[in-house]
């Protein structure tokens, strides 16, 4: 099936910090699962769109859609020997410059507010980052990528700060008229990599960018704040079936109000941050599912003449997200940070390791590193072969060449275990196959 008879298929990756690793696993097991079906070779994506660090890996895997195997195999090998010094500085020096000073300001600013040049911006200095994506991120390539007919659109997503306003910056090779809703508009831009660092700037955590014309420029932060439709992007840019891939688990266990979780101390300030930065970055995206599912079940109910009057139309879904709490695979890897950010991290109340960590919600978007990226990868990777059938049956593959007898990677452990875990074998990604 060619790219100009299939259906238009969109990307769609959310942000989450070093969580995006996950998205690299689940696109690897998604290019076993085609060879495995002997579909087509090349990009399977004609939209692919991003926010924060996932916007990140779209724009890499965009900038080199004529060869998707290798742009991504590129991620594989970059998230596979991640270092926290490749995303911002982990020295003593360069922490003392924002961190240290940053919680100084919290606890004593009011004595320093005189001295502009004690405010530091952010706790961390995310420079090296903006050196990493020269060489990750082949910008310059997108737009005869798209002219060669590899590729239709890419849209990375911010928010400004000055406005308030979710905006989703996009380049496309059909004239796309802009589209505005309330609180969030759409730019047709050229995507740089200043756009990639303000998608990926963490509240608090990363500084903001400046974007835009110099009479109208603004500062811009993650892409995740604000943004109430995550899939919105792809379907206005024409995606008629779209693979989103989550950072965090899309539903968790329901528990009764008031049930006691662990410590009943008061949460400290990495605990609060790590639920904010939850809300921000995963939220959303469960809501937005539920929005399109009403509009389909709607669209469903009315004759063919109505359906077309209404203006709107079905996108075919897929979801695929986290089967286990990241924030307690973080919990396992406190120790792989470097030794200057646990210290800067312990100021704010991430502590301990494993079952007794505190605060590893906050470090799990922090924790560029190997051994927790390489976890992250297999989790997605897993997470997808398991749904293999479903992945085949979505993109139009032949499914009577998949192996058989692929067993759930929780399936080894009690069914306490596996609650525990954070899964039960039998929903890998906590949203079954999502048919909109």
């Amino acid at each position: 099936m060619s790219m100009s008879t299939r259906p238009v298929t969109g990307l769609v990756l959310t942000g989450g910090g070093a969580r995006a690793a996950y998205q690299i696993g689940v696109l690897k097991a998604v290019t076993q699962i085609r060879r495995d079906c002997q579909g087509p070779a090349g990009n399977p994506f004609d939209v692919i769109t991003g926010t924060s660090a996932g916007a990140i890996n779209a724009a890499a895997l965009a900038s080199r859609a004529d060869d998707f195997d290798a742009a991504l195999q590129t991620l594989v090998d970059t998230w596979s020997h991640f270092h926290a010094e490749q995303v911002y500085r982990a020295d003593s020096l360069g922490v003392i410059r924002t961190g240290a000073r940053w919680l100084t300001m919290l606890s004593i600013g009011w004595v320093l507010a005189k001295w502009r040049r004690a405010r530091p911006r952010s706790l961390l200095d995310n420079s090296p980052l903006r050196e990493l994506l020269a060489q990750l991120v082949p910008l310059h390539r997108l737009r005869q990528v798209m002219d060669d007919g590899h590729l239709q659109a890419l849209a990375v997503s911010a928010s400004g700060y000055g406005s308030g306003l979710h905006v989703t910056f996009y380049d496309a090779l059909a004239d796309i008229a802009p589209w505005n809703r309330s609180q969030r508009v759409s730019v047709a831009q050229s995507i740089t990599i200043d756009h990639l660092l303000a998608s990926s700037a963490i509240p608090f955590v990363f500084p903001a960018v400046s974007l835009g014309p110099k009479d109208r420029r603004e500062y811009f932060g993650d892409g995740s704040m604000r943004q109430s439709a995550p899939i919105s992007p792809a379907v206005h840019l024409g995606a008629e079936r779209i693979l989103v891939v989550g950072a965090g688990r899309m539903h968790e266990p329901a528990l009764p109000l008031g049930t006691r979780i662990g410590s009943d101390e008061y949460p400290n300030l990495a605990q609060i941050a790590g639920h904010a930065l939850s809300n921000i970055f995963l939220d959303a995206l469960a809501v937005d599912i539920e929005r399109l599912q009403r509009i389909n079940r709607t669209l469903s109910l009315l004759s063919p003449e109505a359906r077309l009057s209404s203006g709107l139309r079905s996108i075919d879904v897929l979801v695929i997200a986290p089967s286990q709490r990241l924030d307690d695979l973080a919990a396992h890897h406190l120790g792989s940070l470097p030794p200057s950010i646990r210290t800067l991290l312990r100021g704010v109340g991430v502590s301990g390791q494993g079952q007794d960590a505190r605060g590893a919600a906050l470090a799990s978007y922090l924790m560029f590193e190997a051994p927790y990226t390489q976890e992250l990868m297999a989790l997605g990777e897993s997470d997808t072969l398991i749904r293999r059938d479903e992945v085949a049956q979505f993109f139009g593959w032949d499914r009577r060449h998949l192996p058989r007898g692929l067993e759930h990677p929780l399936a080894q452990f009690s069914r306490d275990e596996q609650v525990e875990l954070g899964g039960d074998g039998r929903e890998a990604g906590g949203i079954a196959n999502v048919r909109l």
